[in-house]
């Protein structure tokens, strides 16, 4: 049974969303400035920062946004709930074939058996629940780890198309993701948009 390990943290545990860290460029769109600002208004964003802006550059914090945003939070707790059911499923079916080997080995150990063939027929059932139960695991694990590839396309569809609308004035010329600091180690506080962003977010997932 050493084969099986029913604990799939280990597959999924980077699986809470953490496919969803981008890179990505935004172009001025013929939006003007009235229509970007105009759709930030609608969508109750914050431009505090960008009138200061001294060069046309920003950064969203996608660790604050996977914390912050409503459908973030969600997609992650159906996640785990996904999780927590199929380890709960594994795990159970686990525990029946440990005790129904452990019987086979004491019948085995005591001549329990009426025939040769009976015990081998019991070695072989056994044997394919073994593999029944591995196959499961398999399909649980791949099924999850779609489910998370999907949820991370919608958040990442999410966010390029509220960034869309948010830079419709072509304010920035470049928009960078930034994750525990990998793409941003120091910047004034002016270029990071990410509070205007994650409330700009939840105000249209509310809608």
């Amino acid at each position: 049974m050493n084969k099986i390990h029913f604990i799939i943290e280990g597959v999924l545990a980077v699986c809470v969303l953490t496919l969803f860290i981008l890179l990505f460029t935004l172009r001025p769109t013929n939006g003007g400035i009235a229509a970007g600002s105009a759709a930030s208004a609608t969508l109750g964003c914050t431009d505090a920062g960008a009138a200061a802006t001294a060069v046309p550059i920003a950064y969203v914090n996608i660790d604050s946004v996977l914390v912050q945003y409503s459908f973030a939070q969600e997609a992650n707790d159906k996640l785990m709930t996904k999780q927590e059911d199929a380890r709960l499923k594994l795990n159970t079916k686990a525990r029946t074939l440990q005790n129904e080997m452990a019987d086979f080995q004491r019948k085995l150990e005591n001549n329990a058996f009426l025939s040769r063939e009976r015990a081998e027929q019991e070695q072989q059932r056994l044997i394919k629940k073994q593999q029944d139960l591995e196959s499961l695991e398999a399909q649980l694990t791949q099924d999850l780890y779609t489910e998370t590839q999907k949820l991370n396309l919608q958040l990442a569809d999410s966010l390029m198309a509220f960034l869309n609308i948010y830079n419709a004035d072509g304010r920035y010329q470049l928009i960078l993701s930034n994750n525990a600091k990998d793409n941003v180690l120091m910047a004034e506080e002016q270029y990071d948009i990410t509070p205007a962003v994650v409330e700009g977010l939840n105000a249209r997932y509310k809608k």
